[in-house]
């Protein structure tokens, strides 16, 4: 099961208690306070992991607690510090602290897109003094000690994000997870009938020269999906890391619905979800062609993508058809948006925690 979505609850370890002690020695009547110092709790961390790839770990298991720390003791002794909890999560999670106030929005800690990126998300409590930091000239017998300070608990909402170059986008049926089994070694369920697909599935393809890139196949959107129609909310979301889009088209007549249309109702469904979607780089791919028997519709297609000033290609994403001139084509855009961002400074948001 993939699941790109959990909230769950976390606390960080109480700190140990100042310990209340005095020296019991031999020849030593008057002995000094030797309470030691309670041990700090440990906190909770969230590391980016790339030995997993759902979060169905944490929709079973909400609750994570870490260790307290233990008490101090006489002699001086310090108390043990409780040990820190890391929740391994995919590489592509946003990490949110949830809203008290339903109004508000959610704010995120981190974006973890990078291997072993680690943000603190609770801080373990610190340890209580004992009573051996109370002595002054005028008290040299002090029954004081501090309590540990409870460490910090929250509500997250972990949100994963696919981190792909190229996102399939299209109708349901369009061919999507054929184009991707086709160009890569991902092997989605492929099946005649709409929705066959209903989780992202990710693939390398690999070009001459050594190059390559991931590609995202995106379960297929309906009409409405930015209000989160057919599952449109998770689906749209998996999108908003890509570089560009490649607009997969049903031309075969198949549908009942022009091509063209289909085209203009997923742009408008990407923009109503969010406009910096909508603006990505975005190629037309015109699929089973090998089907078409009236090119009608796909010369209409053809003049809508021209008029919106999107590369169109005919393909055949069964036999391969037009594949290797559209994987050039995606290529070249997306090493061009690289070349840009890399060239534009990013500034983060994301608030730090230390």
């Amino acid at each position: 099961m993939f699941v790109d979505q959990v909230d769950i609850h976390v606390t960080a370890g109480d700190g140990g208690r100042g310990c209340l002690a005095f020296r019991r020695e031999m020849r030593v009547p008057r002995g000094g306070p030797s309470g030691g110092d309670g041990g700090h709790g440990g906190s909770v961390y969230v590391v980016a992991s790339p030995h997993t790839s759902t979060l169905i770990n944490y929709r079973f298991h909400p609750e994570f607690r870490a260790e307290r720390g233990q008490h101090g003791e006489g002699s001086n002794r310090t108390g043990h510090s409780g040990g820190d909890l890391e929740l391994a999560v995919p590489v592509g999670t946003l990490v949110l602290e949830k809203s008290i106030d339903p109004a508000q929005p959610d704010r995120l800690l981190a974006d973890l897109t990078e291997e072993g990126q680690r943000v603190l998300v609770a801080r373990g409590g610190r340890g209580g003094l004992g009573n051996a930091h109370f002595a002054t000239s005028t008290n040299r017998a002090p029954r004081k000690v501090q309590p540990g300070e409870p460490g910090e608990e929250k509500d997250l909402r972990l949100e994963l994000k696919l981190l792909a170059d190229v996102g399939l986008v299209g109708f349901p049926n369009a061919g999507k997870s054929t184009l991707i089994s086709r160009i890569s070694a991902a092997r989605p369920k492929i099946a005649d009938y709409p929705f066959t697909t209903l989780t992202p599935n990710l693939g390398v393809v690999g070009l001459s020269d050594d190059r390559s890139f991931v590609v995202a196949d995106v379960p297929g959107l309906i009409e409405g999906a930015h209000r989160g129609h057919g599952l449109g909310h998770q689906f749209l979301r998996h999108l908003e890391r890509t570089k560009v889009l490649v607009h997969v088209v049903d031309v075969s007549g198949a549908t009942g619905r022009p091509a063209a249309q289909d085209l203009d109702t997923v742009r408008d469904e990407l923009q109503r979800f969010q406009p910096t979607l909508a603006a990505k780089p975005q190629i037309v791919a015109a699929n089973k062609m090998d089907a078409v028997t009236d090119h009608t519709d796909v010369r209409a297609l053809e003049a809508r993508a021209r008029a919106l000033d999107l590369p169109f290609f005919e393909i055949s994403a069964a036999s391969g058809a037009g594949l290797p001139a559209l994987l050039e084509a995606a290529w070249h855009v997306l090493a061009a948006e690289r070349a840009a961002g890399a060239a534009v400074p990013i500034e983060s948001d994301v608030a730090d925690r230390r």
